[in-house]
This record gives C-alpha cells, structure tokens and sequence, in this order.
C-alpha cells in the first residue's frame, strides 16, 4: 500500500514530544534521524540518544490529511519546527532488500549466499544466510574484517565461541571452514531463532550450540573466540571474554570505530599478543594470542 511521511525538523528537546504527538494522529511508526547527519554509533541499552538538531518522520496511510497535521504543529511551535511531507513509492521492501543483499566474497575461501539466490562458485566454501530479524549479513564493514579472518585461519579440529552471534554467521562460517564445534552467545531470543535456522540451513547443526548468557556453561573456554558487537559491551565484559581463550588461542573483536582502536588495545593487552589492527572504512578489528 502506498504511504506518506511527514519530516518534522526540531530539537533534541522536542523530539520526543512531537513523537508523540504523531503517534497520537494514528502514524504506523515514528522514527529519528539526525537532521546535519552526525552518526550515534553506541547508544546505551535502552537508550535513545537525540542530535541537537533532530529531525521526527512520521510515517501515514496515503490516504492521511497531512494538512490538518501540518496546522496542528504550527499552532503549538510556529516557524520554529520546519516540515516536508514525502509521498514514498509503493514497494515491496522486503523484496527490495532482498533484492540488494548479493554474494560477498570473504577472504579466499569463504562466500556468504543470500539463502534466495544461486551460489555463484560452488567449489567455494558456501554459507547459505537469511538474516531474519538478526544483525549479520556479511555486507557491513565489521562483519566482513571477521569473516575474512575467519577465512585467514586453519580452523581444523578447532572449537569456537561466537561471542554475540546475531543471525549466526560467523559461527556457521568457522563450522564450514573447518571447525569441530562452536558455541554461540548472544543476549537476544530472536539472534538464537535465527543462528539456529542459519546453522540448519547450513548442515552444521549438530556441531553448534546456542546459549543466552544466563543459560551458557561455566567455565566456557575455546581455540578461538570472535567477537562482532560494540565497544562498550567489549570494554566491559573483556575479563570474561579472555577467560573464554585457551592460551595460545587466538581471538578477534570488532564493532569498533577508528577512534576507539587504542583504547580497546590497552585493554585487552593484558591477556593477548596483539596483532596490528586492520581497518575497513571507519571500523577496526583487533586480534592476538592468548598469553
């Protein structure tokens, strides 16, 4: 069906007042967005973290009175909101998705296939994904450093920990390349759905185990451990990250910007000979040996 959306500019101060005052005229969703585009990458959990100059879409039935809403705003703000009303093409967006998800080459081995579309080298190792509701496809720049590091190594008769394993993919892609076995962790029901149909879709999923924090074993350790998430969750959780390293194993982390490299080094230098970092566009991957 098609739909309208109606761009409020504001502040930060008023965002989620006018937020609600859309919901309250029936809008399917409301979203933000920062009006001089200035990312947020590491909100805190159950946070939402507002620019100075926000800007508050609402998102309507074609059919919806924009004006009446319009007039509605600036008796209560005047010119001190400024709008746009959008009419967006009617599309099927979840086949525009799909649509716009290819293979990806990772390393020299490794391809991630869309689980919707033909295996383009079929004497490559293959992973067959469909994401779900789960972060990890392969397409952003953190996801990719990991898998190709995934690629890099001599996984044979190896056993791995996914630390936030999202859709999966990194634990299904060690599997594939080698591994024995592999444990995924992460603090979402919906990235455990996912991982597991992933891993069947895979053939591996005898050999993967997928916990929530609460439920996984005591004194979980590995070979190797990878760990896609954020910096904060990184910098606070490194102690039980390292412990989950047998020495000599060998670890990797991203879900980090540049600017954060260093810090993170510093920290988890203590239990790891550490690598030089690898960059691909502003994110970083660090990885190393266990003491």
């Amino acid at each position: 069906m098609p739909w309208i959306q109606i761009k409020l500019g504001t502040t930060d101060k008023k965002a989620e007042k006018i937020a609600g005052m859309l919901s309250g005229f029936g809008a399917a969703s409301v979203t933000y967005m920062d009006t001089i585009d200035n990312p947020v990458y590491e909100p805190l959990p159950g946070e939402t973290k507002l620019w100075t100059n926000t800007t508050v879409i609402g998102l309507f039935d074609a059919d919806t009175d924009t004006g009446r809403i319009i007039d509605f705003f600036y008796e209560h703000f005047g010119d001190k909101i400024t709008y746009k009303v959008e009419q967006l093409e009617d599309k099927d967006w979840v086949r525009e998705w799909m649509d716009n998800f290819h293979p990806i080459k990772c390393g020299e081995r490794l391809w991630i296939c869309p689980s919707w579309c033909d295996i383009p080298d079929p004497s490559a190792v293959n992973v067959m994904l469909d994401p779900g509701l789960a972060f990890g496809t392969g397409t952003h720049p953190t996801t990719f450093l990991c898998l190709s590091w995934l690629d890099s190594l001599d996984l044979k008769g190896k056993n791995i920990i996914d630390f936030g394993c999202g859709s999966g993919i990194l634990a299904v892609s060690a599997l594939k390349l080698g591994a024995s076995c592999a444990t995924g962790i992460d603090i979402d029901p919906q990235a455990i759905e996912a991982s597991t149909e992933n891993a069947s879709r895979n053939g591996v999923s005898d050999r993967l185990k997928l916990y929530l924090p609460q439920e996984q074993p005591e004194n979980l350790k590995a070979d190797f451990l990878v760990a896609n998430i954020l910096a904060g969750p990184l910098r606070e959780l490194a102690p039980a990250i390292a412990s989950m390293v047998n020495p000599g194993g060998l670890f990797a982390i991203s879900g980090i910007i540049e600017n954060q490299c260093q810090e993170l080094m510093e920290i988890y230098s203590q239990w790891f000979d550490l690598d030089e970092p690898v960059f691909r566009d502003e994110w970083c991957r660090i990885t190393g040996r266990k003491k």
